[in-house]
């Protein structure tokens, strides 16, 4: 579609590794700006950010973003001008899921580092929980397992933690949130503290199902000593979410009348379900994996909370104009990261990119298996106390076979979560990707061979950042803001109608992976990668 008939959306992406800010015209990058923030590990297991960092980051992105944009002909613009505050129509927040920030609301200064989603030192308290038989009640509750992964219980223990926390979280003096509702609250100066329903989903401290999709529950917040006071309120994954003055992107962003543009936030989700509605995945069944820091796969599993199978979650996929879509999820803690752990903690090369050749160097892995459980393993799993491991060493093994094992232990990763869908009784035909190392042709075709299924990839990898813009875009429709085409767009009240603007595949489809891997030989790797999996979930537990 011409970009004339487009409102430029600014969408900001708060990863796990980095933050980025892209400037969309439709489903067109006008321009990005991306930077890295500090990763703490201060103990095994044990994962932290800085969340002033972040946002730090995320503005300088912003700023960067916003400057060097042009566009060829939009509405009130030269061709070749750059964009400028003042043309963009509306912001969209995607995030990191479950990395938990508690902050004081006069100050706006966190009280302590934000605690990752990637993090486990509550592992215990999840140990005692389920000993103590909650582990249904919370499943029902939630749709999600008692594990350190989600929100919870890493707020219990900030609260915990730091000296008269508690106390003043009870007083009304304390703000908590995931990244999504950080970012909102310094955009919005503090006047905004709010998450969507896909980010609640993954607290484990609101009940998804009813009338609103997700709810704060009393019952959940006292499990977890987690007081009311301190939490966000839940909003639509799309409509009027906050509103940002444009001074906050510099001097520059005045209108024509010399004040300040006030920006409105229309669209917000967590990462995994903005790569679902990025992707056009609308319709019940269709499926995503997103490879990013983790792999996450969800399926849309349509208008009614599912029942998942064994070993995966049901979660909020997004909700709009109060009409929520669910999905069923399975999340693999390291992807991506493991290509990390190569480059910058084995130091094998220099860029990650050069994995892909590194692992093809070698016709197989020479019997070497690795099982990237470093921050334990998710689904279908779901055991906090396994560890990654190297197996299968030799004297002849190499870099280049440990590097290929490496992307096959992430494929077989990703397999598992496959086989738990199948199991359920749910039946894939293709399985669209999307993330950074969704890039990997070698990464890829491994989990096309390993799952028996198709891999389709496309044309546009970064399907998280989109999904944002796309949803601020339908944000923009809800309110009735937009002033450009948006005719295919929901209007108020009709959340499902007419989606066709932001359903298709981003880009187009860039490359279908077949399964080549012979019967024989697939039967042998995946019986040689559960036994793995065994040795590291008993290395991990208790002695």
């Amino acid at each position: 579609m011409d970009q004339r008939a487009q409102p430029l959306i600014l969408a900001l992406d708060c990863g796990t590794t980095s933050v980025r800010a892209i400037v969309f015209a439709g489903d067109e990058v006008l321009a990005s700006a991306q930077r890295e923030f500090t990763q703490f590990f201060p103990a095994p297991g044990l994962v932290e950010h800085d969340a002033e960092e972040i946002w730090a980051a995320l503005l300088a992105c912003m700023k960067d973003a916003v400057h060097s944009a042009r566009v060829g002909a939009h509405v009130g613009a030269h061709v070749g001008s750059h964009v400028g505050a003042p043309a963009i129509a509306a912001i969209g927040i995607t995030n990191q899921r479950e990395t938990i920030v508690v902050w004081d609301r006069a100050t706006g200064q966190p009280i302590h580092r934000a605690i990752v989603w990637q993090d486990r030192r509550t592992a215990p308290v999840m140990d005692a929980l389920r000993a103590a038989g909650h582990e249904e009640l919370v499943r029902e509750a939630t749709g999600l397992t008692l594990d350190p992964y989600f929100s919870a219980s890493k707020l219990a223990w900030i609260l915990d933690a730091v000296d008269g926390a508690r106390a003043r979280a009870e007083r009304g003096e304390l703000a908590a949130g995931t990244i999504d509702s950080w970012v909102l609250w310094n955009l919005t100066k503090g006047r905004t503290h709010a998450t969507d329903a896909s980010n609640a989903s993954r607290t484990m401290l609101a009940r998804i199902g009813g009338p609103n999709g997700a709810a704060w529950d009393d019952a959940l917040c006292e499990l977890f000593q987690v007081p009311r006071a301190i939490l966000p309120e839940i909003v639509d994954s799309a409509g009027e979410l906050g509103v940002v003055d444009a001074s906050i992107l510099g001097a520059s962003t005045l209108d024509a009348s010399n004040r300040a543009a006030a920006i409105p936030v229309t669209g917000i989700a967590g990462d995994q379900q903005s790569a679902l509605f990025g992707q056009g995945a609308h319709a019940m069944g269709d499926a995503k994996c997103t490879f990013g820091t983790g792999c996450f796969l969800l399926a849309n599993a349509g208008e009614t909370k599912p029942t998942p199978p064994k070993g995966l979650l049901a979660t909020v996929a997004w909700r709009i104009a109060g009409q929520t879509m669910y999905a069923v999820e399975g999340s693999v803690f390291v992807g991506g990261s493991a290509v990390q752990w190569l480059r910058d903690g084995l130091r094998f090369f220099e860029r990650a990119v050069e994995v892909n050749a590194l692992a093809a160097s070698v016709a197989d892995t020479g019997g070497v298996v690795v099982v990237p459980a470093f921050a334990g393993l998710g689904a279908p799993h779901w055991d906090a106390s396994a560890r990654g491991a190297i197996l299968g060493l030799t004297r002849g093994a190499t870099s280049a076979h440990i590097a290929r094992a490496t992307l096959e232990g992430v494929a077989h990763e990703v397999v598992d979560l496959i086989d738990a869908i199948r199991a359920g009784g749910v039946e894939l035909h293709a399985l669209r990707v999307d993330g950074g190392a969704a890039a990997s042709d070698f990464l890829m075709q491994s989990c096309a061979d390993y799952s028996q299924l198709a891999m389709e990839r496309p044309k546009t990898l970064e399907t998280t950042a989109l999904g944002a813009a796309r949803l601020a875009r339908v944000g923009l429709a809800q309110v009735g803001l937009a002033q450009t085409a948006l005719a295919h767009a929901p209007t108020p009240g009709q959340p499902g109608e007419n989606l066709s603007a932001v359903s298709t595949i981003p880009g187009g489809l860039d490359r279908r992976f077949e399964p080549v891997l012979g019967a024989a030989e697939l039967a042998r790797a995946r019986a040689r990668w559960n036994r793995a999996v065994d040795t590291v979930r008993f290395f991990g537990s208790p002695v």
